[in-house]
């Protein structure tokens, strides 16, 4: 395993330009002749379009141009095709038509595009939007699941009777149905896992400028490869090489921004056609009603264990809302990606899972932070909680006697996923001694005291990685001056990429850093599969490794002939060749600068052996006024098991920012429609409580980095997601041990004020 880590981290190269303001993001690109998009959306959650009367629009101050679905259809725009659908539990596929940029026909969800009107400023263009008239028929719409599974539910797709529109199921059910029969302790619960805004800092935006006899595409894109393949095949009917896509900063990706959605498609398909730069950027009300939205799932488990408290089976019953238009990551999230670590850290024989796919009159479903993986994790410890309150055990002690050992690694699951490494007993032992576990007693009383409920939570958790692609690519270019370009196919969107993989290349390659310069997000230069799934430093960070023992071998070959010397002879160090036991050497630049085109290119593409596991343990304290309903998280401490970190500081950073967004879930977040209606109720930061600086304790969080990935030389594990799995389910398992004594047996999420008082008042009832 290569050697690296022992450098002194350095600052973060990222953040000179985004303190000062000279950031690139999307919306920052003008052109001068640059016209604007303004969308003009369905107010109703399901219609039909009778009339659609532009006339008034098209010959508003500006307009170039108002357009429709028919419209873009003459043109030769593409359709979005649906994913692979799979099978029902009846055996049956659903049938439904591909999905096109704006809505033709019937509008399927509150906020649909419906008609495009490009104006020469975006003032205009909005100014025309609303000369618009739409006719439409209302249509019965249906937005929970629950509704949307009932017998006289209304139909969102005529080829998807029932509402559903895949299943999967994995394990055994006559086993668990056997071990169930003959458990000891059973413990069941109904979990909803609520629909979230993702959010992101920047909202999405896209500018399409036509150059000559191809297209440029400006997006915040977490992989921009993809995002120019689909905009290529689907959208222009153009060759890829004809497609660029560029990206440079974005204000957040979590997931939202894996290639790219139908409606904004539309302002490169205008770009196209009107042959002059276009760009549409979303209002913040677009991208609650609009955006790709997360989680939205029900569970149904239950857990079997025996009279000595081990786990023997587990059983799930899944519904995943998908929205009326499916993505791909929304059916595999909750049928493929999720079900990957429904065991956990525990040693479960036994397990029993079905999951189907649900149709709403909502906004598509895709990946948000965790994907699938928080959702599982979060039923999973619940459960273990209250075993043990059932049981009568300390909750570290049940989790002590089903954890996977170190001596079962490499250890395959009931899911049939493989564990290369892990000690999770090890990281729950010093996450309960960060945490002070034995001084909870203490704390408790104090707060009691004071006429306050107090609660702590504990979560072991083990996450999946690699968005199941395995390569990556990083090529090296070395310039005259010295200067060492790394092309990578990952995408900063953020975490902090530019800095982690020059901190690694400067260590590898032992030249300054200010030497080396990480570029991304051209598909022009580089292909890649992007950044999604905690991918990026082991899989990214590995073709770094590979690409810079490319470059030294290929400078070997090169600094052989400069100097006049065996390939063998040549040793590198700290960017120079050198004749090993002369002072003859020469430097990577003037090596360069030797060469025809004055530079030193390697191609390079590396593939990892197999998925890493990140792990650790979370423990949350929490104070809540029996009076009011309000939970204050007071304490929080995870020991993470990342593998071996390529840049401490920035690891830090993403568990902070996965468990801002695990607690915002847990005590905050909900994205409401009306049941009636399906209008969107949580329509802005006025409804839809984000969290703030003011809900978090001061976190302690701690690195081990003993127990380092097998299945990649840098033994890095990911960080991206850890902190997003392991938080909800901690902060909701302090919420009940704190409402646990007054009755309380669940709170669903977000365990807001009223619903956590509500809960206290029905117990005391």
């Amino acid at each position: 395993m290569v050697a690296f880590g022992k450098a002194q981290y350095i600052k973060r190269v990222e953040d000179n330009r985004l303190l000062t303001g000279t950031g690139g993001f999307t919306d920052n690109q003008a052109r001068p002749d640059q016209a604007h998009v303004v969308l003009v959306r369905s107010p109703h959650a399901h219609a039909r379009i009778t009339r659609i009367d532009s006339e008034a629009a098209r010959k508003a101050a500006g307009v170039l141009g108002v357009f429709t679905w028919a419209d873009m259809e003459k043109e030769g725009c593409g359709y979005f095709a649906l994913p692979a659908m799979f099978p029902n539990a009846d055996g049956k596929k659903p049938d439904m038509t591909p999905r096109r940029p704006l809505a033709h026909e019937v509008a399927r969800y509150l906020g649909e595009a419906v008609v495009a009107v490009v104006a020469e400023s975006r003032g205009q263009a909005q100014d025309a939007a609303e000369l618009v008239e739409i006719d439409y028929d209302p249509l019965p719409s249906v937005t929970e699941i629950d509704d949307a599974l009932k017998a006289d539910a209304p139909q969102i797709w005529q080829g998807a009777p029932g509402n559903r529109v895949g299943f999967n199921r994995f394990g055994d059910a006559a086993k668990a149905d056997a071990a169930f029969a003959a458990a000891a302790h059973t413990v069941s619960m109904d979990i909803v896992h609520q629909r979230l805004i993702v959010n992101a800092m920047e909202p999405r935006a896209i500018m399409a400028e036509w150059d000559g006899d191809r297209i440029i595409v400006h997006i915040g894109s977490q992989n921009p490869s993809v995002t120019r393949d689909l905009l290529a095949d689907v959208v222009l009917k153009m060759p890829k090489d004809k497609v660029r896509v560029l990206v440079r900063d974005i204000g957040g990706g979590f997931g939202m921004r894996t290639g790219i959605q139908p409606d904004e498609s539309v302002a490169v398909w205008a770009a196209k056609v009107l042959k002059r730069p276009v760009k549409w950027r979303a209002e913040r009300s677009e991208e609650f009603a609009a955006a790709t939205a997360g989680r939205d799932q029900l569970h149904k488990v239950s857990m079997a264990l025996d009279k000595d408290a081990r786990i023997t089976a587990l059983r799930m019953e899944a519904f995943a809302n998908v929205g009326a238009y499916p993505s791909g990551a929304g059916i595999a999230i909750p049928l493929f990606v999720g079900p990957k670590v429904t065991t956990g850290t525990y040693d479960i024989p036994v397990i029993d899972l079905k999951i189907t796919c649900v149709l709403t009159n909502s906004a598509t479903v895709g990946a948000y932070r965790g994907a699938g993986r928080p959702e599982c994790l979060l039923n999973l410890e619940r459960l273990m909680d209250s075993a043990a309150r059932q049981i009568g055990m300390d909750p570290a002690e049940l989790r002590r006697r089903n954890f996977v050992t170190p001596a079962q690694m490499p250890y395959t699951t009931a899911m049939g996923e493989k564990y290369d490494t892990g000690d999770f007993n090890l990281f729950l032992t010093k996450t309960l001694e960060a945490a002070d576990w034995n001084g909870f007693p203490a704390r408790k009383a104090e707060a009691e005291k004071r006429g306050k409920l107090y609660g702590r939570g504990l979560a072991s958790y083990v996450e999946w990685t690699s968005a199941m692609v395995m390569n990556e690519m990083a090529h090296y270019e070395v310039k005259a001056d010295g200067k060492v370009v790394i092309w990578m196919g990952t995408q900063g969107m953020g975490q902090g990429l530019q800095t982690s993989f020059t901190q690694l290349a400067s260590e590898l390659l032992g030249i300054d850093p200010s030497q080396i310069e990480i570029a991304m997000g051209d598909s022009d230069r580089v292909g890649g599969v992007g950044s999604m799934g905690s991918r990026s430093a082991y899989i990214g960070g590995s073709a770094v490794l590979s690409g810079s023992e490319k470059l030294v071998d290929k400078g070997k070959e090169l600094a052989a002939d400069a100097l006049e010397a065996s390939v063998a002879d040549i040793v590198y160090a700290s960017g120079r060749f050198t004749i090993a036991g002369t002072d003859r050497a020469i430097g990577l630049g003037e090596l360069a600068a030797r060469q025809p085109d004055k530079r030193i290119f390697i191609e390079n593409v590396n593939s990892v052996e197999g998925i890493a596991w990140p792990n650790g343990a979370h423990v949350g304290e929490v104070e809540i006024d029996p009076e009011t309903g309000h939970v204050e998280l007071k304490r929080y401490t995870t020991v993470d098991d990342v593998g071996r970190p390529l840049h401490r500081p920035i690891v830090f950073g993403q568990i902070h920012g996965g468990c801002a967004q695990g607690i915002g879930q847990a005590l905050l977040e909900e994205n409401v429609y009306d049941r009636e209606t399906g209008q969107l109720i949580t329509g802005s930061f006025m409804d839809y409580a984000m969290p703030r600086a003011s809900t978090f304790p001061t976190f302690s969080n701690t690195l081990d980095d003993s127990v380092p990935a097998k299945t990649n030389p840098l033994g890095a594990k990911g960080v991206g997601e850890s902190g997003a799995v392991g938080s909800t389910p901690t902060v909701m398992n302090a919420i009940m041990d704190a409402l646990w004594p007054l009755g309380v047996r669940n709170v669903q999420m977000p365990a807001t004020p009223q619903r956590v008082w509500q809960a206290i008042r029905e117990a005391g009832r």
